[in-house]
């Protein structure tokens, strides 16, 4: 059995403006925006980093059909206050990339740091995601 990770969803409060983001200020590329009036107009839409084709990101609304009215609202909330979870993107250099990414306007709650596991900082995307920006020491590279 080969089981690998193709997709990752991810909460955003607006895919447009999600979609902006990502591809704007990160770099991503946009790799599929299909809508799919079968399924109530619902909006597949996709983004992955550059050079890694075999994973993307699905930006997804927390909304009907796939919650009730009230779930959506408590998901919108949660998403907003990082209580969502989030994801790491990896780098081989962590303070020219903050620089970089501060200079596409990319808001960080965390400066660059020496931890144990190499430098780390931290940012939100405009929904509220906490994505941590890591340059691995070579242990854990």
């Amino acid at each position: 059995m080969s089981l690998r990770v193709a997709y990752v969803g991810l909460w955003v409060h607006d895919q447009d403006e999600a979609l902006a983001f990502y591809t704007e200020r990160l770099g991503f590329e946009l790799r599929s925006d299909v809508s799919l009036p079968e399924m109530g107009g619902y909006r597949w839409l996709t983004v992955g980093p550059p050079g890694q084709p075999d994973i993307a990101f699905t930006l997804n609304v927390p909304a009907p059909p796939v919650f009730d009215e009230q779930t959506a609202a408590e998901v919108r909330t949660a998403v907003a206050q990082g209580r969502m979870g989030g994801f790491i993107l990896n780098c081989d250099d962590c303070r020219a990339t903050y620089e970089e990414l501060r200079g596409r306007g990319v808001e960080f709650s965390q400066e660059p740091t020496e931890v144990p596991y190499g430098i780390d900082a931290a940012f939100r995307d405009v929904s509220g995601n906490q994505i941590r920006l890591v340059q691995p020491a070579p242990a854990y590279a």
